[in-house]
């Protein structure tokens, strides 16, 4: 597997896992208890690094099925003001955006690396990050986020996104199956086929993205909002490690990091 570094954090073969804390700066967020307002975005921050957060990924657009739109112009005021809040602190800073506007005036500040959801479809996009030395994350799409269903559907979407990697020159990659109900013709079911065949995903050598902090279909099986899917984010989590996962997206560093210490321990038996 291939190994890296995002600032000071390291991913791949050798490494510890790497937690990928996130800082949600829109309210119109489906976990409504991660919304991170300016003000509060330094402590957040601050907290998330000393728990265990090698990353900090920030977005201000929601995504998912349902959030109402927001303009380019307001993704991008409201990136810019949380960016601010971490310009100086050092800490390795990913910007989770699909749009060339927003990450142009992400380039602004301190960042290192583009979380893109839309796979490195938007050439413009893949550019701007490629010429700013950006690493990426990049999520399993043919043309559009969330467009890859199922198994078969997902390895292939991430062997375009290598693809489109390498021809934009960005050999730091990081990719994501895309477990989600992005788009109408996605099920619950999907998401578990994803994560019953994650080691799949692993196979080209990409460090791979483990980001089911509190997803709906967690839901579907404890019948939680998401405020109460924590202990079922840490038990899939626990599962995708041991599929070969290098990297967790979560909402909750600590306890995701106890996650990590445990497992580690629990390597150790004789």
């Amino acid at each position: 597997m291939r190994t890296f570094t995002v600032g000071t954090a390291r991913i791949g073969a050798g490494e510890p896992v790497c937690l990928m804390g996130v800082i949600n700066g829109s309210p119109e967020s489906f976990y409504a208890g991660s919304y991170v307002p300016p003000a509060a975005v330094r402590r957040v921050a601050e907290r998330m690094v000393e728990a265990g957060a090698g990353i900090l990924d920030v977005g201000a657009c929601s995504t998912a099925p349902g959030s109402p739109p927001i303009t380019l112009a307001e993704e991008a005021a409201r990136m810019d003001g949380l960016l601010s809040e971490l310009d100086g602190t050092g800490y390795p800073v990913s910007v989770d955006t699909m749009h060339p506007s927003v990450l142009e005036t992400c380039l602004s500040h301190d960042v290192q690396m583009l979380n893109d959801i839309g796979g490195l479809v938007d050439p413009a996009l893949t550019a701007l990050a490629a010429d700013a030395g950006l690493a990426a994350c990049a999520m399993a799409s043919f043309g559009t986020h969330g467009d890859a269903v199922g198994v078969e559907a997902t390895l292939a979407a991430l062997g375009l996104v290598r693809e489109r990697a390498r021809k934009a020159g960005i050999d730091r990659l990081v990719l994501d199956p895309g477990i989600g109900l992005w788009t109408p013709g996605r099920t619950v079911e999907h998401d578990w086929s994803l994560c019953c065949a994650f080691e799949r995903f692993t196979a080209a050598g990409d460090p791979v993205l483990a980001a089911v902090s509190r997803k709906t279909f967690l839901g579907s099986i404890t019948g939680r909002p998401p405020a109460g899917r924590l202990a079922a984010s840490l038990a899939v989590t626990a599962f995708l490690l041991g599929k070969g996962a290098r990297v967790v997206r979560t909402h909750d560093v600590a306890e995701t990091a106890d996650l990590l210490r445990v497992r580690e321990r629990m390597g150790a038996c004789p």
